[in-house]
């Protein structure tokens, strides 16, 4: 019965091919059936409390669904900002100089851009910016949203900072750098699959130079200062560290061999860059007048925010302060930090890429519209999702999953990651899914006499691989791209990818706890 709700949102977004919102909808009303008469929702014997129970689960749902509502909505913003203005144009030209492949640009965006912000800012972020870029790159929304969605699933064992780590150091009494450093080596050894996807996805768009190469390159200058972060230094910085390091790295092979090729054959390599500057030229006048910088502020804006307040730690422990909570009988909750969120942070960047690109009333306010325009039907399928998530964990249905499966005794590494990604996939947040079934990983360790770092660090890698798949992530990522009631579709690209990975890390623990 813990299943049901699980299975009947797949089968009727999988398989019918239904819109979130309809099959979130029945599915939401399943789960409510079955925690208030299977799971004692509320209390078994007390009317009022069941009562109280469905209002909690509500209150709960409308309560994430607003917090994630108010980071697509900025995200939004900037999306069709940068359109109106031309700042998209620009930085395209800008990209242009650096390769004349879309594709390989698409690269850029969908695997360094998409994890260095999920290493940075997390909860939504990097795909509520990357795939609204790629979509201006020329790329279709379905195509958009998988790479962006595979591009940072990697990072997200180490998102926001290290925010999934800290929850199970809180639980399990290992230290963050214990935990990073059993955690990586998953990513590090079958991370070549999620490029692999990536690459394949992107290249569908058009035909060029070989892709691979870039690829194999782009998850080599990632995964190297990742896995050497993760493993000397601590949980913090692997994401961010990586993606830096290897963007950096990347792009100055990329103009090496761009370099090397206009040797090879001058007249090629003068008219890449004479054409690039010629279409600079013949745009628009607002883009005549803008700068590349000017063009990027509002991505500017944001890392430099990100990193201020994540990573100074007066302003992240004053901002950390402030705190807006709320609890009702029956442990129901919720919380919120409004000064790190990123809701605020994408607000201030939409205002200063607003501002320093004199978009104008018009603009701003058409931009403004336009977004809100497209949250409407994004709002009840959000709802709808969450409110199965938040049923099945105050029900216990999601912990009666996790045990069923931990009851498969030595077979229980080779599950362990699917646990991690079945928290995620029902919560919506890795950090979420490590602090339900953090410790279900470290007891079942004990009792099987498994190493507990190695099961914890699969915990944390499954609850990575489940973002790309959890259905609100996947309602708020195709809200983005004005895909709403199309969710479907990229579940059914996202879905596969997740089952091999998350198995293939089960595998790989199997043989790491022996």
């Amino acid at each position: 019965m813990a299943i049901v709700p699980v299975t009947v949102v797949l089968v009727l977004m999988l398989a019918a091919q239904w819109s979130a919102a309809r099959a979130g909808a029945i599915a939401a009303v399943i789960a409510l059936v079955l925690a208030l008469w299977a799971f004692d929702l509320g209390g078994a014997d007390d009317p009022f409390g069941r009562v109280g129970g469905v209002v909690g689960v509500l209150a709960e749902a409308a309560f994430i669904s607003a917090t994630v509502i108010f980071i697509i909505g900025p995200a939004l913003g900037i999306h069709h900002l940068q359109q109106r203005t031309g700042a998209t144009q620009r930085l395209q030209d800008a990209l242009s100089t650096l390769t004349p492949d879309p594709r390989v640009a698409a690269l850029l965006i969908a695997w360094f851009f998409a994890l260095f912000m999920e290493g940075a800012a997390g909860f939504g972020t990097p795909v509520a910016l990357a795939a609204p870029f790629l979509v201006a790159a020329g790329f279709t929304p379905v195509m958009a949203v998988v790479a962006a969605m595979v591009g940072h699933a990697a990072g997200v064992s180490f998102g926001a900072v290290g925010t999934p780590v800290a929850a199970q150091v809180s639980i399990t009494g290992l230290t963050g750098a214990e935990i990073a450093a059993a955690t990586a080596p998953y990513h590090v050894a079958l991370g070549w699959m999620l490029m692999a996807v990536v690459v394949v996805t992107i290249s569908r768009a058009e035909t060029g130079e070989r892709l691979w190469p870039w690829g194999v390159l782009a998850a080599v200058t990632f995964f190297v200062p990742f896995w050497m972060i993760a493993t000397w230094i601590g949980p913090e910085l692997p994401t961010l560290g990586g993606a830096l390091v290897g963007a950096i790295a990347f792009v100055a092979v990329r103009l090496g061999v761009q370099r090397r090729r206009a040797d090879d054959d001058p007249g090629d390599g003068a008219g890449d860059g004479a054409g690039d500057e010629d279409s600079i030229d013949d745009g628009e006048p607002d883009q005549e007048r803008m700068s590349t910088l000017a063009a990027a502020s509002p991505y500017l804006t944001l890392i430099v925010l990100v990193l201020i307040t994540r990573l100074v730690p007066p302003v992240n422990d004053t901002l950390s302060d402030i705190r807006i909570s709320w609890s009702m009988a029956g442990g129901f909750s919720g919380s919120v930090q409004p000064l790190i969120h990123p809701a605020l942070l994408l607000t201030i960047a939409v205002v200063t890429g607003a501002i320093i690109q004199r978009a104008g009333a018009d603009h701003t306010r058409q931009a403004f519209w336009t977004a809100t325009r497209q949250l409407a039907p994004v709002i009840v399928a959000l709802l709808a999702m969450v409110t199965i998530a938040r049923a099945m964990s105050q029900a216990g249905m999601t912990e009666e999953l996790a045990l069923a499966a931990a009851g498969t005794g030595a077979a229980w590494p080779l599950l362990s990651p699917v646990v991690g990604a079945l928290g995620t996939f029902v919560t919506g947040s890795a950090t979420a899914s490590n602090i339900l079934f953090t410790e279900l990983q470290q007891e079942t360790a004990i009792a099987s006499d498994f190493d507990v770092a190695t099961l914890v660090g699969a915990q944390g890698f499954g609850a990575a691989v489940g973002n790309i798949v959890c259905p609100h992530n996947v309602v708020a990522a195709a809200a983005t791209v004005g895909l709403a009631g199309q969710e479907g579709s990229i579940l059914r690209r996202t879905f596969p990818t997740a089952a091999v990975y998350v198995l293939l890390g089960g595998v790989l623990a199997w043989f790491l706890v022996r």
